[in-house]
């Protein structure tokens, strides 16, 4: 697998490790391709999923009596960014160029 972090929480770093595991080699291609495309449909519901927990915590840190400030320091998040998780604004893509068919590398 590959080499952990170890600023990662331990919890956080089980989720990567079995992300990580289901690209092993040690499984055939198009079992890993199923199986990472399971992951990938199901990724966008997890992801706003975490995103509400994250905000729920927040919350209740401040429900708790903690500053924004104070909720900054101890998650290490911005104060700006604090206070746009607990009132539920989430960040817009980045802009970029996107990329065509005919832009990719190898495309035809």
């Amino acid at each position: 697998m590959g080499e952990e972090d170890p600023q990662l929480d331990e919890e956080v770093q089980r989720v990567l490790d079995v992300i990580n595991a289901l690209g092993s080699k040690d499984q055939p291609a198009a079992v890993r391709a199923k199986l990472l495309t399971q992951l990938l449909d199901e990724w966008p519901a997890a992801h706003s999923r975490v995103r509400a927990l994250r905000q729920e915590a927040m919350k209740e840190l401040r429900d708790d009596g903690l500053t924004l400030r104070a909720i900054s320091a101890e998650t290490g998040i911005s104060f700006g960014r604090v206070r746009e998780i607990i009132q539920g604004v989430t960040r817009r893509p980045r802009v970029g160029k996107k990329t065509t068919a005919k832009e990719e590398p190898g495309a035809e």
